[in-house]
């Protein structure tokens, strides 16, 4: 690669690393850059509707921009949400508050903003969560839905950027979350986990998507991580793809 073609290259890198932000949960920026299957053996939202009441009291967890929340046109009364990440809450407030949205900034690991056993259903789409703070907060037969985002998720990615290190949240696995909801009194009503695909159809869209997901590539940046960026670009050149796999779990969980 000539002198040329590497400067070209590392001033995008750079580009897409300083552009790298985004408002609730917008992946607009690299969108025909990427592909990530969503092809699960479920459909979340359509999980949460076969469960979710005109009469609940709804909390949507860790709720970004509050985009999921508001796609079930769910009572604003009966409806509250949580979001921790600063640019999100303002967000929220702006765009939640105003509907009648009970929204509190709060992160969904640490102890809830609201009473005992005052909801009948909680969400959490790619969240933290306590299941302590879950069982305290949900009524007596309140269900709790969740998609999360397993341990395996992007590691083909995150090697090939970073190398082999540690996985950030080890425990996280399907079986693990299971056992200790069903230790704290919680009956499971339905579960599956699955494995899928990620493609990158440039690098400079691979630098955007690993800043963001600043906790899976922890410490990644361009001017640190160039040679590996370069193989990553060999990848490319050679293979027309970048690919990775995703991993994903569900489970609905009844408190006895």
């Amino acid at each position: 690669m000539n002198e040329k073609r590497t400067s070209e290259l590392l001033n995008s890198w750079i580009y897409e690393q300083k552009t790298a932000y985004i408002k609730g949960w917008d992946f607009s920026h690299i969108r025909n850059r990427y592909k990530e299957e969503e092809d699960f053996s479920w459909d979340f939202y359509e999980v949460i509707k076969n469960y979710l009441r005109e009469s609940d009291y709804l909390l949507d967890m860790e709720t970004g921009g509050g985009e999921f929340l508001l796609s079930f046109n769910h009572n604003p009364n009966l409806s509250a949400a949580i979001e921790g990440y600063e640019p999100n809450i303002k967000i929220c407030e702006k765009r939640l508050l105003p509907l009648g949205i009970n929204f509190k900034a709060c992160d969904g690991g640490d102890r809830l903003p609201f009473e005992n056993e005052c909801f009948d259903i909680i969400t959490n789409r790619h969240g933290d969560y306590d299941v302590n703070e879950i069982k305290r907060v949900l009524k007596k037969g309140g269900i709790f839905l969740t998609q999360q985002v397993g341990a395996q998720n992007d590691r083909e990615l995150v090697e090939l950027l970073l190398g082999d290190i540690e996985i950030p949240f080890k425990e996280a696995y399907l079986e693990i979350a299971l056992k200790e909801f069903e230790n704290k009194g919680f009956e499971i009503l339905e579960r599956s986990e699955s494995h899928g695909s990620i493609e990158f159809y440039d690098v400079g869209a691979l630098v955007w998507f690993a800043r963001i997901i600043e906790w899976e590539f922890p410490g990644f940046c361009v001017e640190k991580y160039q040679q590996e960026l370069f193989k990553a670009q060999e990848v490319l050149e050679k293979e027309g793809v970048i690919r990775g796999r995703t991993h994903r779990y569900y489970f609905v969980a009844r408190k006895i």
